[in-house]
């Protein structure tokens, strides 16, 4: 019996079991192997680095965004409007063969667009090019869902499942659990808050499915019997997804407006060039991207080319952002702006300082 067979069976037995106290522990156990087959279905291909012409692209830029939908959504249109890029457009599907890459120049920054093949209905169990399509997803920063505004919402949820069962978590955290492997010593467990949608026993079941016998696990926040099994697996991805609806040039203003006051949502048309700006100053939003200035003494910061970074970087990775030999020879930092507490006046500061949005530092070597 195959993977995919494998797979097929437990989720067949899942639907057969009825939801209750005396099942819980069976079907967390069933959960479990559920995602043990779905990782072995999945892992080997992402693995295998893309699995074909044009889906290895090297991360380049300051950030990467994947453009992911179904066929003839307007992914490459839209590539083609932002980056000016190459990519080929035409009305019907498939046209994208292969991960076009493209860059938008915004605030100094370097973003990079993907456009990925459209994606299909069955993509987690290898259909089309399905797999290759998720794994290079699980490389980005950002997240677009490409979605035809006059079409239904049944799109938006076929997509988010197929993501989501490639180990692709949209618009969410990691859970705040703490899981270390030992040689010895048994299983070793605390939760610091109280559990409501799972339970002691349940995890000690599933840690079983998995022969791990000997680990230490803290839980610190009020999760459930999947989030704990995306835990242990431990290759899951959490990525922030911005919902573009394109097409609205060919529906209603009611649909339109409904559609702009969904959260994360935002409504345009790549034909006709309609909101593509706000777009962009949305995707710099979500990307949770700081801008910091460097200077030399006695010269006025850089403006032109500022370094820019994940919100919550340090000192340490603005000096890396400059040169790999500054860290290791790193004496002190001069920062001026919203993360200095004399603001506006300079603050002296080490290698684990917080940097934030616009910020100018000056880096001292010993």
């Amino acid at each position: 019996m195959g993977i995919v067979e494998k797979i097929k069976e437990v989720e067949e037995e899942m639907a057969r079991t009825q939801k209750n106290k005396a099942t819980e522990y069976h079907l967390g156990l069933l959960k479990a192997k559920l995602a043990r087959y779905r990782a072995q279905l999945l892992e080997p291909a992402a693995k295998s680095g893309g699995g074909g012409t044009g889906f290895d692209v090297q991360k380049a830029g300051d950030a990467r965004v994947a453009l992911i939908g179904f066929p003839s959504v307007g992914k490459s249109t839209l590539l083609n409007k932002l980056t000016h890029t190459a990519s080929e457009a035409a009305a019907y599907e498939f046209t994208t063969l292969t991960a076009i890459p493209g860059v938008i120049e915004y605030k100094g920054a370097r973003i990079q667009l993907l456009d990925l093949p459209g994606i299909v209905e069955g993509a987690s169990q290898g259909r089309g090019r399905g797999r290759q399509v998720v794994s290079t997803a699980k490389t980005a920063d950002l997240i677009l869902i490409i979605l035809d505004a006059t079409k239904s919402d049944e799109q938006r949820r076929l997509l988010e499942i197929e993501l989501d069962t490639v180990g692709i978590r949209l618009n969410k955290q990691r859970p705040d659990v703490v899981f270390k492997r030992k040689t010895t010593g048994g299983i070793t467990f605390t939760a610091t808050v109280k559990l409501t949608k799972t339970d002691e026993k349940t995890i000690r079941t599933i840690l079983a499915g998995y022969k791990l016998h000997n680990c230490d696990v803290m839980i610190r926040e009020d999760i459930t019997t999947d989030e704990f099994i995306d835990v242990l697996i431990g290759t899951r991805k959490y990525i922030p997804c911005v919902y573009v609806y394109n097409k609205v040039d060919a529906i209603s203003l009611e649909q339109v407006d409904k559609l702009a006051r969904t959260p994360r949502t935002v409504v345009i048309s790549a034909e006709m060039d309609l909101n593509l700006e706000y777009l962009v100053d949305r995707i710099w939003e979500h990307l949770n991207m700081v801008k910091v200035y460097t200077k030399k003494r006695g010269v006025h910061p850089d403006l032109d080319d500022p370094i820019c970074m994940r919100k919550g970087s340090t000192i340490e990775h603005v000096c890396d952002g400059v040169h790999r030999s500054l860290a290791p020879n790193f004496k002190y930092a001069l920062v001026w702006g919203k993360s200095s507490k004399f603001n506006p006046h300079a603050q002296k500061v080490g290698l684990n300082h917080l940097v934030q949005d616009e910020d100018v530092v000056s880096i001292f070597t010993k």
